[in-house]
């Protein structure tokens, strides 16, 4: 696949390729995906899973319309396992949604930086949630998440990035990334499961 020939022109990203293939793929129902994001924020990706099965089962286990969010008593939602605040944030994706009258349609046309910009002004929603969609559901293929931990581990120990603040670090990730244009998200997958597996390298 024509990403990693790109990719593999970083000596040290290069030997992390040799697990599978990635493929990103574009899916449907946008909202939802976005208020899974939510209900996962901090929480480990198992008890995620298992409050956004409850979630589903408030709705016979199919995902529900954006119409049907708004109408679900607060009450219930906090019964499944979510916050006060993440009740409320899950609620303005839904009213966001509604009201800005937006489509998967319309963002899979649009640019990154432009469905960041967009999304970002529903409260709760930030750059790396979006960031997220724009990776799993919108299927971009030229997005780095700076912000994130995983990555940030990562590429501390496999470029043995020397740093003394956040912002030197972030400055130091984003300037190795531009060596992976136009396919920063699949480098990002490589790195997610190269931290995770502990591959050798």
């Amino acid at each position: 696949m024509s990403y990693k020939l790109q990719l593999k022109q970083d000596i040290k990203l290069a030997p992390l390729l040799k697990e599978d293939t990635h493929i990103l793929k574009r899916r449907k129902n946008t909202a939802i995906r976005l208020i899974a994001s939510i209900i996962s924020q901090q929480l480990s990706t198992k008890v995620a899973k298992i409050i956004f099965d409850r979630f589903l089962d408030l709705y016979q286990g199919k995902e529900p319309s954006c119409e049907q969010v708004m109408a679900m008593d607060p009450t219930v939602l906090r019964s499944i396992g979510l916050s006060n605040a993440k009740v409320a944030y899950v609620k303005n994706v839904a009213q966001f949604f509604l009201d800005q009258k937006i489509t998967d349609k319309q963002l899979y046309k649009m640019e990154p930086e432009a469905v960041i910009e967009l999304l970002t002004q529903i409260k709760g929603v930030g750059r790396w949630t979006v960031e997220m969609l724009l990776m799993f559901s919108l299927g971009h293929e030229n997005v780095f998440a700076v912000d994130d931990l995983g990555i940030q581990q990562a590429m501390i120990k496999l470029f043995n990035i020397q740093f003394e603040t956040k912002k030197d670090l972030q400055l130091k990730m984003l300037k190795r990334s531009e060596k992976w244009a136009p396919y920063k998200t699949y480098a990002c997958l490589h790195l997610w499961k190269w931290k995770d597996t502990k591959a050798p390298v």
